[in-house]
């Protein structure tokens, strides 16, 4: 079997694999194919995929042909899914939902497509969570790129001179994005309050030495996947009234609520970005989504009465070798875990609870329930 690795756009700076997780894959016993340049933009020369025994493929093209698995990070532009082979497997984050004439095309290629960002969130599957582990290195990166941007430090530091109080970060949404923004500020030295609509979470938010806001917006609930469920319009109004206050008071706020296949909920008003210090800044994670931020920019940094908007669509890519790192190793996770080591193949049964969660076209054929 041959597994193929295409390098990714020209504005992605991760790689989708590097060269030890190549290594384990052909210690599978799989022919591991690597476009040329595909580790460049995290400094790693075709060479060292070569020196564990990749073969390099001057152009991609060759490879979406003769490949029986193709993995990406990113999803294919038509072109792509027009070169690809009869019966291949496809992997990356495909966005299904709003992908609706990309997934009729993987289907009418007769491809099996694997959406990565529809990994149920069980045990057994934890491994090959890819969603979950760019969120976790989105959220540090959003943490850095504010206290970058912040003209104020972020610890309480006792000087000579006086005393320096800690910046004040509000997070919303706590997920893994979320706790992870949360550790990361509390590890520079500010002050952080968290708020989420699942008042589960609060025991979370405490041991990362946070504070739960708690703001009454009536009966809510979580998914079976742990995610948070989208919320009324009048309970989104309740929970903007309650966090004004608090956003007046932030010198950083990190927004992280996402509603697949959905636009992201608008949670910071225009009224209550007018609220806040000029210099304070605002990190819209949600942004390639529609935004959780009024006035937000995908890819842009907006500048609004002295408040800095940022809006910044791939922040693992701010870590791109980490980024790279564990995503290869979500896909190695994913295809050893159904890998038939005596017919060297893969074992695609669709009754398995993983693949019936992120397998999206088989067989010429929509076949996930949710997609559906």
């Amino acid at each position: 079997m041959q597994i193929f690795f295409p390098k990714e756009e020209t504005n992605e700076i991760r790689a989708t694999i590097l060269p030890e997780v190549a290594k384990k894959f052909i210690d599978l016993g799989i022919e591991v194919t690597i476009e040329s340049g595909l580790g460049d933009k995290v400094f790693i020369a075709d060479d060292l995929y070569a020196e564990v025994g990749a073969r390099i493929c001057p152009e991609g093209n060759e490879g979406f042909k003769t490949a029986d698995v193709i993995c990406k990070i990113n999803k294919p532009n038509a072109n792509q899914v027009s070169e690809l082979k009869k019966d291949s497997i496809f992997i990356s984050f495909l966005d299904p939902f709003n992908e609706s004439d990309l997934v009729a095309e993987l289907a009418s290629a007769n491809v099996s497509s694997i959406s990565m960002e529809l990994v149920p969130r069980i045990t057994r599957a934890q491994k090959m969570d890819a969603l979950s582990s760019q969120a976790n290195l989105a959220g540090y990166s959003a943490v850095i790129e504010a206290s970058r941007t912040l003209s104020k430090s972020f610890p309480m530091m006792m000087t000579a001179a006086g005393t320096i109080s800690p910046a004040r970060v509000f997070v919303v949404g706590v997920g893994v994005a979320g706790l992870q923004a949360i550790a990361t500020a509390k590890r520079l030295g500010a002050r952080v309050e968290a708020f989420d609509t699942r008042p589960v979470v609060e025991e979370q938010v405490k041991s990362l030495g946070a504070k739960f806001v708690k703001i009454d917006i009536g009966e809510t609930e979580e998914t079976e996947q742990g995610y948070a469920k989208e919320l009324t319009s009048e309970q989104i109004k309740m929970q903007q009234e309650g966090m004004k206050k608090i956003c007046s008071q932030s010198d950083v706020i990190i927004t992280t609520a996402q509603v697949f296949g959905r636009p992201a909920p608008r949670i910071i008003t225009q009224d209550m970005v007018d609220a806040m210090q000029p210099g304070s800044v605002i990190v819209d994670m949600a942004v390639a989504t529609g935004g959780n931020v009024e006035g937000s920019k995908n890819d842009e940094y907006v500048f609004h009465n002295g408040i800095t908007i940022i809006g910044m669509s791939n922040l693992p890519g701010e870590v791109a070798r980490d980024a790279s790192q564990v995503f290869g190793n979500n896909l190695y996770n994913m295809i050893e875990e159904f890998w038939d080591k005596e017919q060297k193949s893969l074992n695609f049964d669709l009754e398995d609870e993983i693949l019936k969660g992120c397998v999206i076209t088989h067989q010429g054929e929509v076949v996930n329930e949710a997609i559906k």
